[in-house]
C-alpha cells in the first residue's frame, strides 16, 4: 500500500531535517578541531582580535546595559512579594545577587551576545564567501581561516566574561533602585547582605562558564557563514541560522555546566 502523499512529504522532510542535523553536528566537530590546531600555530594576528573584540564587545555594550539594569529591576519586583508573603524580606537582597550572579547574568548576556554577535559573523563571513572574497584569499597565500575565522573566535571567547561582569554589576544595581523605591533600603545594609551571600563558589562557576559561551557563539556564527552558499539568500540564511544554533547549544550547555559546578561548589 502506498503512503498518502502528505505523510510521503513529511516523511521526506523528517529524514531532509535529521540529515541536516547530523551534517551540522558533524561540520561543527571538524570546523572545531580545526581552531584548535590552528589557534597556537603563528602568527597569532593580536591586531584582528583586538579590532574584533572592539567590534563584537564593546558595542555590545549600550544593549547589555539596558539589559542587565532591567533584570535586576524585575527580578526584585516579581521575588518582593513571595518573600514578603513568608516574612523573609530580609534575604532579598541576597537570594537576588545569587540567581544573578549564578545563572541569570551569564545565560541572559550569551543569547543577547549570540542575537548580536553571532548572526554578524555568520552575515560577514558569508558575504566574504558569496563574493569570493575567501577563496581571493586564498589565492594570495593568505589563511582565510585563521585570519577570519580564529581572530573572530578568540576575541568572543574573550569579550564575553568581561561583558557577564558588568552585567552582574549593573543588575545588583538595578536590584538595589527597586528596593529603595519599594521599601527605602539603605545601600549599606543592601551591600553587605549582597557580599556577604556571594561567594567565589558563585562567582567562579559563573563566569568561567561565559568563556564557554563566547566559544559557541563564535564557532557557530564563524561556521554558518564560512560555508553559506547561494548568493545573498544564503547569507541571509546563514546569519538567521547561527543565532538559533548558537542561542540552542548555549541552553543545552548551559544545562549540563550547571550541574558540574552544583557537583563542585554546591550551594
Amino acid at each position: 500500500m502506498e503512503l498518502p502523499k502528505e505523510i510521503f512529504k513529511k516523511y521526506l522532510s523528517f529524514n531532509e531535517k535529521l540529515y541536516n542535523f547530523f551534517v551540522t553536528i558533524t561540520g561543527l566537530t571538524i570546523f572545531n578541531w580545526e581552531i584548535l590546531k590552528q589557534i597556537f600555530i603563528p602568527p597569532y594576528e593580536i591586531s584582528e582580535v583586538k579590532k574584533h573584540m572592539n567590534e563584537l564587545g564593546v558595542k555590545t555594550f549600550p544593549i547589555v546595559s539596558v539589559t542587565g539594569f532591567v533584570i535586576g529591576l524585575v527580578i526584585v519586583m516579581q521575588s518582593e512579594p513571595v518573600f514578603v508573603r513568608f516574612g523573609a524580606s530580609d534575604y532579598l537582597p541576597g537570594a537576588t545577587a545569587i540567581s544573578i550572579v549564578r545563572e541569570l547574568a551569564p545565560v541572559i548576556t550569551a543569547l543577547i551576545f549570540a542575537g548580536r554577535v553571532s548572526s554578524g559573523i555568520g552575515a560577514e563571513l558569508g558575504s566574504m564567501r558569496v563574493t569570493e572574497q575567501i577563496d581571493a584569499m586564498e589565492v594570495s597565500a593568505i589563511n582565510p581561516f585563521k585570519y577570519l575565522v580564529v581572530t573572530r573566535v578568540i576575541a568572543t571567547t574573550m569579550i564575553l566574561p568581561i561583558l557577564t561582569i558588568y552585567v552582574i554589576f549593573l543588575s545588583i544595581i538595578g536590584g538595589f533602585i527597586a528596593l529603595t523605591i519599594s521599601q527605602g533600603m539603605n545601600f549599606e545594609y543592601y551591600k553587605n547582605a549582597v557580599v556577604t551571600s556571594v561567594t567565589f563558589g558563585d562567582l567562579i562557576p559563573s563566569i568561567s562558564k561565559t568563556f564557554v559561551f563566547g566559544y559557541i557563539v563564535g564557532i557557530v556564527g564563524s561556521y554558518k557563514g564560512y560555508i553559506a552558499d547561494g548568493g545573498t539568500e544564503g547569507v541571509g540564511r546563514a546569519s538567521t541560522t547561527a543565532v538559533v544554533l548558537a542561542s540552542l547549544i548555549i541552553l543545552l550547555f548551559d544545562t549540563v555546566l550547571v550541574k558540574i559546578s552544583l557537583m563542585i561548589w554546591p550551594l
